[in-house]
Order: C-alpha cells, then sequence, then structure tokens
C-alpha cells in the first residue's frame, strides 16, 4: 500500500463512555503509524484535555490489546469547549504548540456539534459517530448500540424468570433521552408486553389496560420496558434528577420507579423496577460493534490524510461514507412512528 505524507493529529474522546471506543483508537493508531508513519496524540478527558493540553502519544505498544476493552483508555468528560470564552482559542493554541495537522474527534451528538462548531471556526476537525442510543443523523447505526441492546435483551431474558415466578409485573427502565432504540428493540427480542418511548408520550390507562387483558387471558406476569426519556400524556415531561451538564442537558432518571407505583395502584398487581442505568454502556463490545468502530476508525485517519475536515465517517447500507458533521448533527435519530406500530401488534 502506498504511503501517504507522515502527518500528526490528535485524537480524543468525550460524551458518555461507549463500547467500541477502544477499537476506533487502535484502528487510528495501527494504521496511521503503520500506512502513514504518523504522529498521534491521545488528549485525556474529551475536550477538557484539548483545553488544557493534556495529552501523550500514542502508539502501537500503548494501545495494544485494547480491542476488546470497554470504556476509553483516553478518559471522556461531557467538557464543552463553548463554554470557556476563549475556548476555541485555547484549541487553536494547543494544536499549534504541539503542531497538530487536525484533531479527530469520537464522540456523540455533543462532541460532534462542537467539533462541527470548531470547523466552521477554521479549526482541523473530524468526527467519528458514537452512542449507545443509536440516535445520530446520517449513519444507519452507530457503534455502541449492538453492546447495549445485547445486555438489555439479556436482562430482560432473565427477569422474565423473576416476574414468572413470583406472578410480577417487572418494569425494566432503559436508557434513551431523546430516541427510543434500544427499549424498541430490546423490549421486542426480550418479548416485552408494553414498550414506552419517547417518541411517543404514553397513556397510563392504556398502558394498565393492556397488563388488565393479558392477566385475564391467564398470563400472571407481565415485563414493562420503557426508555428513560418516555414521558406520560399527562405531563408531557421527562423525569429530571435537577442536574445539567456543560452542553445543558437534564440528567433523566425516575420514570421506572414512578411506573411501578402507578401500575401497581391502578392494577392491583405486585409491580417492581429494574433500571439498567450505566450497566447498558459498559463491559467488553459485541464482534459487530468491535468490527464497526474498527471501519470508522480506519476511515477516519484517511479521512483526516486527505483533509476531509468537517466530516465523519458513516454506515449507510453495507459501505462506510463520509457526511458532513452538520448532517449528523443537525436533527436525532428517533425510531419512526411506523416501527413502533409495526410492533404494536405484539403488545398485551
Amino acid at each position: 500500500m502506498r504511503r501517504k505524507v507522515a502527518m500528526r493529529f490528535g485524537v480524543l474522546t468525550g460524551g458518555g463512555d461507549c463500547p467500541g471506543l477502544n477499537a476506533v483508537i487502535r484502528a487510528i493508531v495501527r494504521k496511521g503509524i503503520d500506512v502513514h508513519g504518523d504522529v498521534l496524540f491521545g488528549f485525556r478527558d474529551g475536550w477538557r484535555g484539548v483545553l488544557e493540553s493534556d495529552c501523550d502519544e500514542l502508539t502501537i505498544e500503548s494501545t495494544r490489546g485494547i480491542l476488546p476493552r470497554g470504556g476509553t483508555i483516553l478518559g471522556t468528560s461531557r467538557t464543552n469547549p463553548y463554554k470557556l470564552d476563549d475556548g476555541p482559542a485555547f484549541v487553536r493554541d494547543t494544536l499549534s504548540d504541539l503542531e497538530l495537522d487536525g484533531l479527530i474527534a469520537i464522540g456523540g451528538e455533543d462532541t460532534l456539534g462542537a467539533a462541527h462548531r470548531l470547523h466552521q471556526d477554521g479549526i482541523p476537525v473530524l468526527g467519528v459517530p458514537k452512542t449507545i442510543d443509536n440516535d445520530l443523523n446520517g449513519t444507519d447505526v452507530t457503534f455502541g448500540f449492538d453492546t447495549a441492546l445485547q445486555v438489555a435483551t439479556e436482562a430482560i431474558d432473565r427477569l422474565h424468570t423473576t416476574a414468572e415466578s413470583h406472578h410480577r409485573i417487572l418494569v425494566v427502565e432503559v436508557m434513551g433521552r431523546h430516541a427510543g432504540w434500544i427499549a424498541l428493540h430490546s423490549g421486542v427480542a426480550g418479548g416485552a408486553d408494553v414498550i414506552l418511548i419517547p417518541e411517543r408520550p404514553f397513556d397510563l390507562d392504556q398502558v394498565c389496560g393492556l397488563l388488565d387483558r393479558r392477566r385475564a387471558r391467564g398470563r400472571r406476569f407481565s415485563i414493562v420496558v420503557v426508555a428513560e426519556g418516555a414521558v406520560p400524556i399527562e405531563s408531557e415531561a421527562a423525569h429530571a434528577l435537577g442536574e445539567t451538564d456543560e452542553f445543558g442537558h437534564p440528567r433523566l432518571g425516575g420514570i421506572g420507579h414512578w411506573l411501578q407505583g402507578e401500575i401497581e395502584s391502578r392494577t392491583g398487581f405486585e409491580t417492581r423496577t429494574t433500571v439498567l442505568g450505566h450497566i447498558q454502556r459498559g463491559g467488553t463490545p459485541t464482534a459487530m460493534d468491535r468490527v464497526l468502530a474498527t471501519r470508522f476508525g480506519l476511515a477516519a485517519i484517511d479521512a483526516a490524510h486527505d483533509a476531509r475536515w468537517g466530516m465523519m465517517p458513516a454506515l449507510q447500507g453495507t459501505r462506510i461514507e463520509l457526511i458532513a458533521l452538520a448532517e449528523a448533527v443537525g436533527e436525532l435519530r428517533t425510531v419512526p412512528l411506523a416501527d413502533y406500530e409495526t410492533f404494536s401488534a405484539l403488545f398485551g
């Protein structure tokens, strides 16, 4: 393979941790060094590391064995470079001081949103999409989603036996602030009786009616899967814990426990709640996520060499294509209501 001119790039991982991040880093480093002869630096804790010029050189040796590891060896944070008046200037100075040709930012909506703004401000940045929520626009799938889906499905499978043994309704709260991909797919795969997603506010009376009808047919247990951002028609507001991050997002939580109390009081059926939380995005990535993340990393280092700043690799069909960051962060990729309706025949 023809070697290109050696260059110097920085790499960061921002936002929530996600299975497959290390696979991206490894692919960038392996191809960057072995094929292009590059020098690569990893910034610690997302945009914080760039703002503070906190980094280490990434080498073949320092990234050896990280492919199956969850999390990120670089660390991460929800730091927003635009929270500082001189944030973009600090980023520009860091690139200049380290003589970097550009940055590769691996992250979700917020991290890539910041990358897009920096690109508009004339800073050479490109992105790599990651999120377990699968809600980034422009790519059919994001790495991390398959692992989260497998974890949630396995948990639902295990909860079936407890629900059946104790004749209970079990509410399973999964991640999904604005998009219900994890809830819908894990609920369908796990045979849930009710699936509640943020895209469609739910009628609690209708939910309880479905559970009542299930008991009337002789089934003495039920599984309800709810995304953390799901809301009842009565309030149209997600359950928030009163805290916000640097991007202004409230910390969500509590819909599962609220549902438990409401369902039990309205139906009289014993009800319990399990909140999967961070379990969904921790641990070893699936083979699918390792491969997809690797493909993204390989495409990202090539895009950097071609100075395709303001772009990101995306999965479209079976191919990896480059799309504009503006497209990726322009709007969220949410569950089409037609997809939800397709599965509604299985509810109750």
